[in-house]
């Protein structure tokens, strides 16, 4: 009995372990580079700035203009915090990792939450520019 016992406690042990890789994940740092500005109209620099800013601020990101055409966002999420560097035209903008805390940042890899949250980020971007 004691043995059956010993056997379900590794199994679940295993799966607990697996559940806990698979969460802390890495993947290469996805950045957007020079993606274009889609709008139904011709904009100025200040349209793409409101853009930028507004889908940030709807996804939780702090976002502050620290000179004309560039903008640096921060999230901070519980215990993580991502930075990014967003150089923006009337005719493009890019999103570059910055810095991170607690995401396992490596130089080349991140924890895959990273991507995921610039990937939403470039969406709302775009979907901000394409309404103007």
């Amino acid at each position: 009995m004691k043995i059956k016992n010993f056997k379900k406690l590794a199994f679940i042990a295993v799966i607990v372990l697996t559940i806990g890789l698979i969460g802390c994940r890495t993947a290469p740092v996805y950045n957007v580079t020079d993606a274009p500005v889609n709008a139904s109209s011709k904009i100025s620099a200040t349209d793409v700035k409101k853009a930028i800013m507004s889908a940030g601020a709807g996804l939780g990101w702090q976002m502050k203009e620290v000179k004309p055409g560039h903008i640096v966002g921060s999230l901070f999420l519980r215990k993580h915090s991502a930075v990014v560097d967003i150089p923006f035209t009337t005719s493009g903008y890019s999103i570059q990792y910055k810095d991170s805390t607690e995401l396992g940042y490596d130089g080349s890899n991140i924890h895959g939450n990273y991507n995921g949250w610039i990937q939403n980020l470039d969406r709302s971007i775009q979907a901000r520019l394409a309404s103007m």
